[in-house]
């Protein structure tokens, strides 16, 4: 059986040191008393696990069977990150019995010098101890005020850290009831009381300082919080004192009492009472079943006291009693002393254990208790100190290695990197106690990569850097909220937009000056479900180029399609060699489908702004999307494109339609449900088109009918019209854009763009020191480096913060998960301004074609391509929640569009051969 012994791991589990030493000489009866404290490999992991287990069931806020150690939120949510600098107060009550200390502490971050804090101590009176609850609030505060009236402090307002021994039920981070008094305290009308508030009622009575107290903490938070910042984060606080305690940083959606499903928070695990259930049975000696029958809470906090300081003298005055009993100490003689509990403090184990005076100590402590030292005596007096603080390492080691296994299974990580800090006075005075800890960990948890770091004065400078982080964390919510406020539109701002597009449509529609052409496609009909034929279509909309055979039956739509890149010497070359360009792709795929020689009637998606003067003539008004081929604007396409057939001889192509990729989307869904009248893009740019009374189209003759019209919305408030609603963020990447001062709503809206406004508001939170700790990055600083397809993976539901810690890692920027979570609150603002402006924009349509119609309510449906509104989570629920609040009279029902661009040009040009026909007859 693999074992663990009293000096370290035995060769069973891999480890080259030897168990328990047996001294030369020695008894039997000395070994069989010390192998009791011999705990197996097996044993340990049993431990590891049963802890881990009781630790999940605590989290998830199972009551039956009653977990066995109780996951307090410490309600920190961040850890430092060296940025914390200023002055602090800090009131300590309880960690040092019948006193009170009052510390000053100077943080200056990570580069500054270290300033040695000012602390004071007080001694608490008996009466005061045992008196009225206000008595003891109100020494405080004079004790807190005698302290400061020692330091230039003046008038100036001091945040104050409380740092408050005793057991509480924690609610806030600085809300705090206390359960029970211990530690000799009984205080009247406190038990059940916010002991934050009443601190603060007693600083109000005394009034003579300005103190906010921010943060009410326990010294297993404050060993974690003050940890010399390192290499690694230090997610972990473990103190081992005259109790036992730890805490680390989990998941906060994993925290069931919390209801809180971002970021992390600080959880005090209670593990001085693991084993109350029985579950330490195999490990305990017949020494700690007297320990604790003889403690004042017999069969309560069990494993404290197999590990606590306050218990590991008492654990070995007992065992060597029993051997001077048996005859094998002390010449079989006991004292008064050794039968008395307390007489072995953690300081004469310690000592004992010295690895060069520890012989000597013993002689001086066991003559000063009377008992006189045979020749072996010293040595195995040693031994019996070895073993029982060993195994209190040991046992240690298997509860840190339980939480360690839960960070790495949380994080989902194959080897967890993490600093445990580490504070008490086991720590600082036991001479091997980490030594094994540390070796048992790699035992127990070798996907651990752990160091260890002595915490500083967990509970002053923990407490103050508690404190601070609050402070920053604050701070930077203040800075963060400031910056996003612009982003956060109320209903009656999305109203006024609203208002202002549909103004914007009516002039566009009489042709008087306005943002929205307004412009008339020349699609009188959707589709009736009649269309048959086979169809060519072509789709430029972008640097790949698309043809299409189209194939529309009684059974449905059928599509053979191929994607041809246009070079970037063609997109900026001139509009013969673009166009020649095209038709060699279109004669390339009537060669493969054995089409040669064949005119079919073709339908020519064109995604960029034209003035169609009939359904087969489009004038270029301007290139987008990065295309500039010369000798376009101003002229006809579809002539274009006839004129680049005709150079290339013996190829017969019919073009019936041109066609907006925003008209096809809203015909592919047409074909689908008859009530699609609106057509919608949210893709790299955005548009929207919808059928609008002829009568009111100016244009256009005729006062009977529909007519589709492109409304060309991405360059809605290029007249100043959303002045109000941009913000500096979007007016740098207007500037910084290939047409400033143009499609101002694509440039607030569209995926184009979005990547590029949260990256000047990271670059700006990040100059505030809000983010990267104020570390400004050449990466950061790179044009469309954050592109827009990181905002629909950043607020993915299903994406924990570490998966978006990696993408922004990926990007190379060095961040915390504070940073992870500000990042994806900056996108959430950002996205979702945009689908609140495309809601408004929809809400403006919808209700100008219920109002064209007289209708008290509208039935319709709106089809909708691009990728943003596919891909991002939230975009289109937030769209269509913008829509009901706007138009509460309009049904509106979103289809997602099948190839709007390529089915949509196809399907017009059917409805237009269908229309013609019916024309003839």
């Amino acid at each position: 059986m693999d074992s663990v012994g009293p000096v370290g791991l035995r060769q069973g589990d891999g480890a080259a040191q030897e168990g328990l030493p047996c001294p030369p000489g020695s008894s039997e009866l000395v070994h069989q008393c010390l192998q009791q404290f011999k705990v197996t490999g097996a044993q340990l992991r049993q431990i590891q696990a049963s802890l881990l287990g009781s630790m999940e069931q605590a989290l998830r806020g199972q009551t039956s069977p009653v977990p066995a150690v109780r996951m307090l939120p410490a309600y920190v949510g961040s850890i430092p990150h060296g940025t914390e600098q200023g002055d602090f107060v800090v009131l300590e009550l309880g960690a040092t019995g019948a006193s009170l200390r009052v510390l000053w502490v100077t943080l200056t971050g990570i580069e500054g010098p270290r300033i040695e804090p000012r602390s004071k101590e007080f001694v608490i009176p008996q009466e005061v101890m045992l008196g009225p609850g206000q008595q003891l609030f109100d020494f405080a505060a004079r004790c807190l005020s005698e302290f400061l009236d020692a330091l230039p402090v003046g008038s100036r307002g001091l945040q104050l850290g409380f740092n408050f021994s005793f057991p509480c039920h924690q609610t806030g981070l600085d809300k705090s009831t206390l359960i029970s008094w211990t530690k000799g305290f009984r205080c009247s009308g406190v038990e059940g009381q916010d002991v934050v508030q009443l601190l603060r009622d007693a600083i109000a009575r005394q009034g003579a300082y300005s103190l906010d107290v921010v943060a009410v903490v326990n010294d297993t938070v404050g060993t974690m919080m003050g940890c010399e910042q390192g290499a690694r984060s230090c997610e972990v606080g473990l103190v081992v004192d005259t109790g036992t305690n730890a805490c680390y940083m989990e998941e906060a959606r994993h925290v069931a009492a919390l209801d809180e499903d971002r970021g992390r928070v600080c959880v005090s695990i209670e593990w001085g009472s693991f084993g109350d259930d029985g579950a330490l049975g195999p490990v305990l000696t017949t020494f700690d079943h007297t320990l604790d029958h003889e403690s004042l809470n017999p069969g309560a906090q069990r494993f404290e006291k197999m590990i606590g300081g306050l218990y590991l003298g008492e654990l070995v005055r007992l065992v060597l009693a029993h051997l001077a009993q048996l005859g094998v100490l002390f010449g079989g003689c006991t004292s008064p002393a050794l039968l008395s509990p307390g007489a072995f403090l953690l300081e004469h184990v310690a000592e004992m254990e010295h690895p060069s005076a520890g012989a000597a100590r013993v002689r001086t402590l066991l003559q000063d208790l009377g008992l006189s030292l045979g020749p072996s005596d010293a040595e195995r007096v040693q031994h019996v100190c070895a073993a029982v603080c060993t195994r209190a390492a040991q046992l240690c080691a298997a509860a840190l290695a339980a939480v360690l296994t839960r960070l790495q299974h949380s994080r989902e990580q194959q080897t967890l990197q993490i600093a445990v800090a580490t504070g008490g006075r086991v720590f600082e005075r036991h001479p091997r106690f980490l030594s094994v800890l540390q070796e048992t960990v790699k035992l127990l948890a070798p996907e651990c990569d752990v160091s260890f770091t002595p915490s500083v004065d967990g509970g002053g400078q923990g407490v103050a850097m508690v404190t601070a982080v609050a402070a920053r964390m604050a701070a930077h919510r203040c800075l963060l909220e400031k910056t996003l406020a612009p982003f956060r539109l109320t209903l009656k701002q999305l109203a006024v937009v609203q208002a202002q597009m549909r103004e914007a449509m009516v002039k566009g529609l009489r042709g008087e000056a306005s943002s929205l052409r307004m412009l008339p496609t020349y699609v009188r009909a959707t589709p009736d479900g009649s269309e048959r034929g086979d169809f060519l279509a072509l789709d430029l909309g972008g640097t790949n180029f698309r043809v299409l055979l189209v194939h529309v039956a009684t059974e449905g739509v059928q599509i053979t399609s191929q994607v041809y890149s246009i070079p970037e010497c063609v997109t900026q070359g001139s509009g013969q060699q673009l166009f020649d360009h095209i038709v060699d792709c279109i004669v390339d795929f009537q060669q493969k489908q054995g089409l040669s020689g064949q005119s079919l009637p073709l339908g020519f998606t064109f995604s960029f702004p034209c003035r169609q003067l009939g359904l087969d003539q489009g004038i270029l008004l301007n290139w987008t999307k990065g295309f500039n081929a010369s000798d376009c604007e101003g002229q006809d396409v579809v002539c274009l494109l006839r004129e680049a057939i005709q150079r290339r001889q013996a190829v017969e192509l019919n073009v019936v339609a041109i066609v907006n990729d925003t008209v096809g989307t809203m015909m592919s869904c047409g074909y689908e449900d008859p009530r699609c009248e609106v057509g919608l893009i949210i893709g790299t740019g955005t548009n929207a088109c919808y059928m609008e009374e002829l009568r009111n189209v100016a244009g256009v003759a005729g006062d009977s009918g529909h007519m589709c019209i492109n409304m060309e919305w991405g360059a809605f408030g290029d007249d100043g019209s959303l002045g109000t609603l941009s913000t500096c963020f979007d007016a740098s990447v207007d500037q910084a854009s290939i047409n400033p001062g143009k499609q101002r709503f694509e440039k607030m809206i569209s995926g184009m763009y979005l990547g590029e406004i949260v990256r000047h508001i990271l670059l700006h939170l990040t100059s505030l020191g809000v983010l990267f700790r104020g570390q400004q990055t050449q990466r950061l600083q790179t044009k469309d480096i954050f592109k827009t397809k990181f905002l629909s993976e950043i607020e993915s539901d299903s994406l924990a913060l570490r998966q978006v810690r990696a993408i922004l890692e990926d990007l190379g920027l060095p961040l915390t998960s504070d940073d992870a979570l500000m990042v994806r609150e900056v996108c959430q603002a950002v996205s979702q301004r945009a689908a609140q402006l495309c809601g408004a924009g929809v809400a403006a349509v919808v209700e100008k074609i219920r109002e064209n119609r007289h209708l008290e309510e509208l039935t319709v449906s709106v089809g909708v391509d691009g990728t943003l509104y596919k891909m991002h989570p939230h975009f289109s629920s937030l769209v269509a929640a913008t829509v009901q609040k706007l138009a509460p009279h309009c049904a509106v029902t979103f289809l997602q569009s099948e190839d709007g661009s390529g089915k949509g040009a196809a399907l017009v040009t059917a409805v237009a051969c269908r229309l013609d026909r019916l024309a003839h007859v």
